[in-house]
């Protein structure tokens, strides 16, 4: 079955200057990589967190749009009666309460063949959505904080 010299051999692999598991050179080259890919990537989860919060709040007031436009229905095409307690009443899940986790619709004006909805992100930018009596919406963007959450300027469209 096997020879003797394989037998020798096998028996003799266990020397003592064998060495088992990593150098102190290589854990550190892996701890250095591991640091260095870390520094990358936490700021690219920062960026998607605040990217997330303006996502949230366009879709919030998106909703509230919608909930205007049911309020139009509801009354015979006019925007007089687009509150925020209306749009709240239309659609419980826009938050009309300020709120420093949740993005809130915190503000809104209405005409009767017009109306516009702002809603505030938890960064303090604010979304609004506005109809003006020739039908034209129109999506804009307003940062007083950090003045470059809307896509890098203090104002834009959106």
């Amino acid at each position: 079955m096997f020879s003797q010299h394989h037998i020798a051999r096998t028996a003799g692999s266990g020397s003592l200057t064998d060495a088992a598991g990593f150098s102190l050179i290589e854990l550190l080259v892996v701890i250095l990589i591991i640091g260095v890919l870390a520094a990358i990537a936490i700021p690219n989860f920062v960026g998607q967190k605040a990217k997330a919060v303006n996502a949230q709040a366009k879709e919030l007031a998106r909703s509230a749009e919608t909930s205007a436009e049911t309020i139009a229905t509801e009354n015979d095409g006019s925007y007089e009666n687009v509150t925020a307690a209306e749009i709240n009443r239309v659609e419980p899940t826009v938050r009309i309460e300020a709120s420093a986790s949740d993005p809130y619709l915190s503000a809104t004006t209405h005409g009767q063949d017009e109306y516009s909805v702002t809603v505030k992100a938890t960064d303090g930018d604010e979304y609004t959505i506005s109809k003006d009596a020739h039908g034209e919406i129109s999506r804009t963007c307003v940062s007083p904080v950090s003045k470059t959450g809307c896509s890098g300027a203090e104002t834009a469209s959106w």
